[in-house]
């Protein structure tokens, strides 16, 4: 994996932790997640103003990888209703490396090195330092159980996505129309909510809208680095953002446990450069 790929998929996995950071504290949040569906849209169709087609051959992609992401946004609102931020973003980031490198490897026929299967495990490990005592903490089971369904569907979209934006014509066209098709999820939200849109701050709208942007550039970042590098490497280095979350929480919101968070991080920095230097 070059030193390029792995600094744009850092950048990825930064931008993805501090859009959640910003979001954060959304009053409304299946509202706030339709504003982040209208965030990729909007460049979406930029995208696809400017750049080819994709082709006929990813429609099936697109519209499978639209379908999965509607159980993403309602599992998500359910796992953060029932755990925190800081447990339920560990542990959905942190298992979709190794489900993806299971997936890629038997679906798309990618073998990885044994050093690079040694980085993704080590980098989960790392991802799941942070959830150590969940339960006894205090997070419902159901609310795990939660988490780590979405942790499965996290590895399903980027299986799919992964193989479609291989196929397509023009990367950046499939993003494009990948972006336009969660126009279905902002109808949906807003219409079924319309009293509860009209209710919600200006300051709170931009502030979605401004988190679907650039978790649009994130996941736009992260889908060009699959054409680069295997899925499962671009996958355990995305799962970074975790650890940026927690120095954001640490710094920014006055978290802790610091020690455990700083741990971490060591662990998943190793885990990068096992990943790294894999050929």
């Amino acid at each position: 994996m070059s030193t390029t790929t792995v600094l744009i998929v850092l950048s990825a996995a930064f931008l993805h932790a501090f859009w959640n950071a910003v979001v954060k504290g959304a009053g409304d949040r299946t509202i706030t997640l339709g504003f982040i569906a209208l965030g990729h849209v909007v460049p979406g169709i930029f995208l696809v103003s400017v750049f080819p087609s994709p082709g006929w051959d990813v429609v099936p992609y697109v519209i499978a990888s639209t379908v999965i992401h509607w159980g993403y946004y309602f599992l998500l609102n359910v796992a953060y209703r029932l755990g925190d931020l800081s447990m339920i973003y560990p542990i959905t980031r942190g298992l979709s490396p190794v489900l993806i490198a299971l997936g890629a490897q038997f679906w798309l026929g990618e073998t990885l090195p044994a050093l690079a299967w040694f980085g993704v495990l080590i980098v989960s490990l790392g991802v799941l330092v942070l959830t150590k005592g969940i339960v006894r903490g205090g997070m419902s089971r159901t609310g795990v159980m939660a988490a780590m369904g979405v942790a499965v569907i996290v590895a399903s979209y980027s299986l799919v996505d992964g193989a479609g934006v291989r196929l397509a014509d023009n990367a950046m066209g499939y993003i494009g129309w990948l972006y336009i098709s969660e126009l279905t999820v902002v109808l949906f939200v807003f219409a079924t909510r319309w009293r509860r849109l009209l209710q919600m701050p200006l300051r709170s709208c931009m502030l979605g809208y401004a988190g679907g942007v650039l978790s649009g550039v994130a996941y736009g970042l992260v889908l060009y680095a699959n054409t680069l590098a295997p899925l499962a490497m671009v996958s355990a280095v995305r799962e970074t953002s975790v650890i940026f979350a927690a120095m954001i929480g640490v710094m920014w919101f006055g978290e802790g446990p610091k020690r455990r968070r700083l741990l971490a991080a060591v662990v998943v920095s190793i885990g990068i450069i096992c990943i790294g230097l894999a050929k």
